[in-house]
């Protein structure tokens, strides 16, 4: 991996791989040109320099930067992006989307169901008092998590499209460790059952994406906490932390040896380019591949100290950029199959100018989801789930012109 110092960023400059912000994090992928307010941010950021596989190539005007982006994909996922449109830019929205209230798109308020929000918060408080407890030398009984890892699966089979939501919804301040490793679990536990593994070997990956983190709680806070770029001895030591999640998780919880394979291979990379082992492909345990591919859908749509959220939309398009690099191609495909382009809790601006809010994916048509009105072309607003349901599939006319970031259109109003 290439360190290049951020001074030497300028717009328009473009990577042959993706470019990372201290190791994980996604700043831009491959193909896709370098905005001046990327840069801006990680001066804001006090981030000095950042990391690359790739080179520099020939800069190019942002829309063929897109065209390179969707080619750089597998053919099937040229098939699911290639009417999307990719102009995130909100200049120009109806009056609709100029009236849209800040609290219309807070998804507590939207989601009527306050029992799935409760149990959503409950698994969270719950994770951080057993993290707590690892972190304090406090001996943690294997059944506590077990019982967080059966009611996370009850969750999500009872609640799937509420519990989604809260993920993008960035609802829950504070805790965020164990809200990371509870919504990369939801996302693990999605995965896993739409491969149709069988339930024991969901609930081996789900307990397993739910500690998957649990070493850094060994490592030194000025590394865990440091908001700008870790030299390299601190890097090192940060991607130690999968050896000692693995001695928690098979040591001291005394899980079995596929649990402890999930959590110390979850930053392995397809191409062999990962740590701690460097192993690649199918040798690389399923469930370890399963939560690489949540964990850094999860790190990108939540807030960091470094960084800005992303929109569930733009996250997606990141890992479809991955061109079997990182994660495995098949259990991207899965991801998308059920968690969709436009992920349930996105806010999306409709051809027409209605604004609306996705409520459920649908497998086979990714780019035609079931959503719920927001505002419609006349500019009403709905509050809660007073709009009206709409399916995509059967309204031929409709299509979705972009998502929208909650957070930038109440900056418009303003």
């Amino acid at each position: 991996m290439k360190k290049i110092d951020v001074k030497e960023l300028h717009p328009g400059m473009i990577f042959s791989a993706p470019v990372y912000i201290e190791g994980n994090n996604l700043l831009v992928p491959a193909g896709i040109a370098i905005r001046k307010r990327d840069i801006e941010r990680l001066v804001n950021w006090d981030i000095s320099v950042v990391n690359t596989e790739g080179d520099p190539v020939q800069a190019a005007p942002v829309a063929s930067q897109e065209q390179k982006s969707s080619e750089a994909s597998s053919t099937a996922d040229e098939d699911i992006l290639e009417n999307i449109d990719h102009n995130e830019a909100i200049d120009g929205l109806s009056g609709g989307a100029k009236k849209i209230s800040g609290n219309m798109l807070s998804l507590t308020e939207v989601h009527e169901n306050k029992g799935a929000y409760r149990s959503y918060v409950d698994l969270i408080e719950r994770l951080d008092t057993v993290f707590s407890n690892i972190s304090s030398g406090i001996s943690v009984e294997p059944r506590t998590v077990d019982n967080l890892t059966g009611r996370l699966l009850q969750a999500v089979r009872e609640e799937r499209a509420h519990i989604i939501g809260f993920i993008l919804g960035g609802e829950v301040s504070g805790q965020m460790m164990a809200k990371n490793s509870v919504n990369t679990a939801i996302l693990s536990a999605l995965i896993a059952m739409e491969l149709k593994l069988t339930h024991h070997k969901v609930m081996q990956i789900v307990t397993g994406a739910l500690l998957h983190d649990v070493g850094m709680l060994r490592l030194p806070k000025e590394i865990t906490d440091k908001t700008g770029g870790l030299s390299a001895a601190e890097m090192q030591r940060m991607q130690a932390h999968p050896l000692y999640t693995y001695k928690i998780v098979t040591k001291e919880l005394l899980y079995p040896e596929d649990v402890g394979l999930v959590v110390l291979q979850h930053h392995e990379r397809w191409d062999g380019e990962g740590y701690p082992r460097r192993i690649a492909g199918p040798e690389i345990e399923i469930g370890a591949r399963i939560v690489s591919v949540s964990d850094a859908f999860e790190a990108m749509v939540s807030e960091k100290p470094y960084r800005n959220s992303m929109m569930g939309y733009q996250a997606m398009k990141n890992l479809l950029s991955d061109n079997s690099r990182r994660f495995d191609p098949d259990i991207l495909k899965a991801f998308i199959k059920t968690m969709g382009i436009y992920p349930i809790g996105s806010i999306i601006l409709m051809n027409n100018g209605v604004i609306a809010r996705v409520t459920e994916v649908q497998g086979d048509a990714p780019l035609r989801p079931k959503i719920r009105i927001l505002v419609d072309e006349f500019g009403k607003m709905y509050k809660q789930d007073e709009g009206e349901l709409i399916d995509l599939l059967t309204e031929k006319s409709l299509f979705i012109a972009r998502a929208l970031d909650p957070k930038e259109i109440s900056k418009k109003r303003g």
